[in-house]
C-alpha cells in the first residue's frame, strides 16, 4: 500500500491528483491538502476515485507535522509554493516522511533561485533514511532527465547545453501567466546567469535572445535566455560542460506589458505601505491577473521543451535534440488544464513513481540527474509526455543576439 499526500491545490496540483488517480495500483490511497479544503474539494470532485482532502497550512510545520503523523504517508508531493519547500521538508523529516517537490525554495523577500538550502537537508536526510527528490517537474524535472539521457546514451562527454522552453500557446488575454504570477515574473526579471568557463556569469535580464524553429511545425519563436535552477545543479553533476543556458520563448505583448509594469514598479517584491497596510507590489498584481488554473478551456496551440547537448562521442563532436511537444487543447481534454500545467504535474507523479517503485529510492537530497533516467524516460512515454530524440548536423548554431532591455 503506497499512500500519498499531495500538497497544493492550483493548476499543477490538480494534474498531480488526475495523474496519481488514474494510477491506482501505485497510488492506492491520496490525501490533497492545501490553506484552502474548498480548492482541493473541487479537484476531487473531478477525480475517476475517491481521493480524500484536508485542510492546512504548509507555512506551520507543527501543523503539517501533525497531519503526516496522523495519515502516515509514504511520501510528501509538494506542489505549493517554492517558498513553503523547508518548512515542508522540515516537518517530513520530523515525521519520517520522503518528501518530493517540482521547484527549488525561493525565500520569501529575495528573488533568488538557489539549491543550497535545500542541498544543506543532506545529512539530515540520509541520517533519517529518507528521501527528498528536488525538482521532479519539467523544467527543473524532465529537462534535467532529457540532458542525463543524451549524457548516458549518446555522449562519452558533454560540452555544451542549451534548454529551450518554447510555449506556442495563445489564451487570448493581453496579459497573463501559464503558472502562479508571483513566481513566473520573479523569474522573468531576474538577472540572468549562464554556465561558461567553470563559472555562472551574470548579465541583464532577457538581454540576449534567439529565433528557434520549433520540430514538427510547432513554429518559430523569439527565445530569450534567462536563468533557471536546473543549470546550477547541471552544471555541478556535469562538470565537463564548458557552457549551460536557458532559454524561453516570449510574445512581444508580454514583454511590453512586463516592461511597463517594471517601470511603474507593479513587480517590487519590497512592501509598501498604502492606506495604512504593507502590500507587496507584485502580490497584488497577481490577484489581479488571471488564475492560471482556469486558462485550461480558452488555451490552444502546443508547448516544445527540449535539451540541445554538444559533446563527443568517440573523439567525434556530436549535437543531439530531445524534446516533447505537447498539446494545450489534449491536455484539458485529459485532466481539464493547459500543458503548462500538465507538464509540471506528469514528472512529478512519475517521479514519485520512481521512489515508491524503488528505481530511485535511496536516503539523502537528491537532484533528478542523480537518478537513472532510463525508467524515468519510459514511463514519459507511456503516461502523456512521449518524447523524440534527434540528430543534428554539429554546425547547427543558435543565431544569438541583443535582446529586450527589462
Amino acid at each position: 500500500m503506497s499512500k500519498v499526500i499531495i500538497i497544493g491545490a492550483g493548476g499543477v496540483g490538480a494534474v498531480v491528483a488526475h495523474k496519481c488517480a488514474q494510477l491506482e495500483s501505485v497510488f492506492t490511497d491520496i490525501l490533497l491538502a492545501s490553506r484552502t479544503e474548498s480548492k482541493c474539494k473541487a479537484i476531487a470532485a473531478q477525480l475517476p476515485r475517491p481521493v480524500r482532502t484536508a485542510q492546512v497550512d504548509a507555512d506551520n510545520v507543527a501543523e503539517l507535522t501533525a497531519l503526516l503523523e496522523a495519515e502516515r504517508p509514504e511520501l510528501v508531493i509538494n506542489v505549493a509554493l517554492p517558498y513553503q519547500d523547508l518548512s515542508i521538508m522540515d516537518a517530513c523529516l520530523a515525521a519520517g516522511v520522503n518528501y518530493l517537490d517540482t521547484a527549488n525554495y525561493e525565500p520569501l523577500d529575495t528573488a533568488k533561485f538557489e539549491y543550497k538550502w535545500q542541498w544543506a537537508y543532506q545529512d539530515r536526510f540520509k541520517e533519517a533514511g529518507l528521501t527528498a527528490l528536488l525538482g521532479s517537474g519539467f523544467d527543473p524535472g524532465a529537462t534535467n532527465m532529457f540532458t542525463a539521457y543524451l549524457a548516458k546514451h549518446y555522449f562519452d562527454e558533454i560540452d555544451e547545453l542549451d534548454i529551450i522552453d518554447v510555449n506556442g500557446g495563445d489564451h487570448g488575454y493581453p496579459f497573463a501567466t501559464n503558472f502562479n504570477p508571483e513566481i513566473n515574473i520573479r523569474e522573468v526579471t531576474a538577472e540572468c546567469r549562464h554556465w561558461e568557463g567553470g563559472e555562472f556569469v551574470t548579465t541583464p535580464p532577457m538581454s540576449m535572445m534567439a529565433r528557434f524553429e520549433c520540430p514538427e511545425n510547432v513554429g518559430s519563436y523569439n527565445i530569450y535566455r534567462m536563468y533557471h535552477e536546473e543549470l546550477e545543479s547541471l552544471s555541478t553533476h556535469f562538470p565537463s560542460l564548458k557552457r549551460a543556458q536557458f532559454w524561453m520563448s516570449f510574445g512581444d505583448s508580454y514583454l511590453k506589458h512586463l516592461e511597463v509594469l517594471g517601470n511603474v514598479g507593479m513587480t517590487g517584491i519590497e512592501p509598501v505601505e498604502y492606506n495604512g497596510q504593507q502590500i507587496v507590489p507584485i502580490q497584488f498584481l497577481a490577484k489581479l491577473l488571471p488564475d492560471p488554473s482556469t486558462l485550461g478551456p480558452r488555451t490552444k496551440g502546443k508547448t516544445c521543451i527540449g535539451s540541445l547537448v554538444r559533446g563527443k562521442k568517440d573523439g567525434k563532436e556530436k549535437l543531439m535534440y530531445l524534446y516533447n511537444i505537447c498539446d494545450h487543447e489534449a491536455c484539458y481534454a485529459e485532466v481539464q488544464s493547459q500543458a503548462i500545467s500538465y507538464t509540471t504535474g506528469v514528472p512529478a507523479m512519475i517521479g514519485a513513481k520512481m521512489i515508491l517503485e524503488g528505481h530511485w529510492k535511496r536516503p539523502g537530497v537528491w537532484n533528478m540527474e542523480q537518478c537513472d533516467p532510463d525508467p524515468f524516460m519510459a514511463d514519459m512515454n507511456e503516461y502523456g509526455l512521449p518524447w523524440k530524440a534527434v540528430e543534428l548536423d554539429p554546425s547547427f548554431r543558435l543565431d544569438v543576439q541583443k535582446g529586450q532591455d527589462l
